[in-house]
């Protein structure tokens, strides 16, 4: 019988975002200081084996059913396709967010050792502004890589759009309609504070309700009923696909939340702003059980918290960056 990854509040955990790697092939200013990062040593980050053997205690003893890949950015991480084929063995819906740049590369191989969606994350339709942004001039590769997850069969593909005011909030228009075009999903994310400068400040989130009401001047919209996904979803009654806002900030969706986190070097996570870890890597390199293992992971979770509180004065900023901690 499978148990139950269940907090002190109820809430039953079945998505686990795994970070395969802390490295990344851009240094965006919102996710990276300017100086770069001191990355991991290889021996710290956790090995396909150690990321199976987490993966399949969790599906097999909690039910865990959802998989996500993240970072860094995991294309960077060598081999990749066969975690992909170690996990994909394991029965679940499994998907990876990425930051496109190889994916004209790799997508094939990727789709055929089992991946099933992926989410790119692509902050500017302009070349301008997408440098300045992540540092890089990589802007065709990016859209060679949506079409390349498309061509791939992917389904569905996923776009992934940090909005901030005076930064790039006069694309969503652009980012819809381009969506709209190319049959993928634009999902727009409020600004989070999780940018390694420690620079974020309320003034920069554009609420979901402010994105909607821009979508809405030149669409019409029906609401998607909601999920324990972390997008609110919409339809465009036109029949041209779905839109969704990620409202961390404005509307918290914590009492929905179903997701857990291992970090490259096997910290787990019961929270993308969680401010303690366990170390998983310690148990599964000292020898410990897969019971050993279990309880350690039980434990995190009954001691999750309600919510983040993002936006309180008594919120406590994580002590790392997004690129650490994998989306």
């Amino acid at each position: 019988m499978v148990a139950e990854l269940v907090d002190g509040f109820g809430r039953v955990h079945r998505d686990l975002r795994i970070s395969v790697t802390d490295r990344c092939n851009f240094r965006c200013q919102y996710c990276m200081p300017e100086e770069g990062m001191q990355w991991r040593d290889r021996a710290d980050l956790l090995t396909f084996e150690e990321i199976t053997r987490v993966a399949r205690i969790m599906v097999e003893r909690y039910g865990v059913s959802s998989i996500r890949l993240t970072g860094g950015e995991p294309l960077v991480r060598a081999r990749l396709p066969l975690l992909v084929e170690q996990l994909a063995s394991l029965g679940v819906d499994l998907a990876m967010t990425t930051n496109g740049v190889s994916l004209p590369l790799l997508a094939e191989e990727l789709r055929a050792a089992g991946l099933q969606r992926v989410n790119i994350s692509l902050d500017s339709l302009r070349a301008d502004r997408f440098t300045e942004l992540t540092r890089r001039d990589d802007l065709p590769r990016v859209l060679d890589g949506v079409e390349s997850a498309l061509a791939a069969g992917f389904d569905p593909v996923k776009v992934n759009v940090v909005v901030m005011k005076g930064i790039n909030d006069d694309e969503v228009l652009d980012f819809a309609e381009w969506g709209r075009r190319m049959g993928v999903v634009v999902r727009f994310i409020e600004f989070m504070p999780l940018d390694a400068d420690e620079r974020w400040d309320r003034s920069l989130v554009l609420s979901q309700q402010e994105i909607v009401a821009t979508l809405e001047e030149a669409y019409d919209l029906e609401p998607i009923e909601r999920s324990s996904a972390p997008a609110t979803r919409w339809r465009y009654r036109d029949g041209g696909g779905e839109v969704g806002v990620v409202a961390t900030v404005s509307e918290s969706f914590c009492e929905s939340c179903d997701r857990v986190r291992i970090t490259a070097d096997g910290q787990f996570r019961s929270c993308l702003f969680a401010t303690e870890e366990t170390d998983v890597r310690a148990l599964l390199r000292d020898g410990s059980s897969d019971d050993v293992v279990a309880e350690a992971l039980e434990r995190t979770v009954a001691a999750k918290w309600a919510g983040h509180q993002i936006d309180q004065v008594h919120f406590i900023r994580p002590r790392r960056s997004m690129s650490e901690i994998g989306g």
